[in-house]
């Protein structure tokens, strides 16, 4: 699907893809962690410092510690999987998955992780990022608080939501039963459109950069602004008539 809009908003930026990779880290609660023949699901346990190490906290006996110990030093012996789950309940909510292959070492309060490939898996296909791409770049300065943002705009405002589509070019909604938030981050707004077997994004970029939620409401008050100003497009008004995909 395009990502076409009404009103001549043109600015488009995504975000990078090692800046959305560490962004999944960040919000992530949960990774599942294969080594050596050990498989586990960790939740709550990595943290990730500055320069983009990642610590997973283990209990003392957790057959990925005695791996770690156990592995030769420096060798690609470990799979880390992250996934990027929309926190609005849609159709295919995992968004993105996080590969990281490396190898553990044992230090003080858990294991780290030094990454020799990073994977980011979208729908549009995989993208490799360079290792010291991943370690520089930093998250999304949204990511943490994203998910808070999404539910209470697809729970408390689901008018100001329908008012969006008015931006997105009308042949978008042809047959839409249903638009909700997908994802936002500093650049733009992702809303999906389901149909009745299909479903297609389209993304609602920000005029500039918001920082942080103080400049993202400013923002959302702007798409809002020229929403007002546009036509209810025609294919969802014909849609939520005729109750049919």
């Amino acid at each position: 699907m395009g990502d076409g809009m009404a009103g001549g908003h043109v600015w488009a930026a995504t975000p990078a893809a090692a800046e959305r990779a560490r962004s999944v880290l960040a919000a992530a609660w949960s990774c599942a962690v294969a080594t050596e023949g050990v498989r586990e699901e960790l939740i709550g346990a990595h943290t990730v410092t500055e320069d983009g190490r990642l610590v997973l906290r283990v209990r003392d006996d957790s057959a990925l510690l005695a791996a770690a110990i156990c592995a030769p030093r420096g060798e690609p012996s470990a799979v880390l999987e992250f996934a990027d789950v929309a926190p609005v309940p849609l159709r295919n909510r995992i968004r993105t998955r996080l590969w990281l292959s490396g190898w553990f070492t044992v230090e003080q309060g858990g294991l780290a992780f030094h990454p020799s490939r990073v994977v980011l898996h979208k729908p549009a296909g995989a993208e490799v990022i360079g290792v010291d791409e991943f370690a520089a770049a930093a998250p999304d300065p949204l990511a943490t608080a994203e998910a808070r943002l999404l539910t209470h705009l697809a729970d408390a405002h689901p008018d100001a939501v329908e008012r969006l589509t008015r931006l997105v070019e009308p042949g978008t909604l042809h047959g839409a039963l249903r638009v909700q938030p997908l994802a936002v981050d500093r650049h733009g707004l992702t809303l999906r459109i389901e149909r009745r077997r299909t479903h297609g994004d389209v993304r609602l970029a920000f005029h500039r950069p918001a920082d942080d939620v103080a400049q993202l409401t400013e923002r959302m008050h702007v798409l809002l602004s020229q929403a007002s100003t546009a036509g209810c497009p025609r294919a969802l008004q014909r849609q939520r008539a005729d109750g049919d995909g």
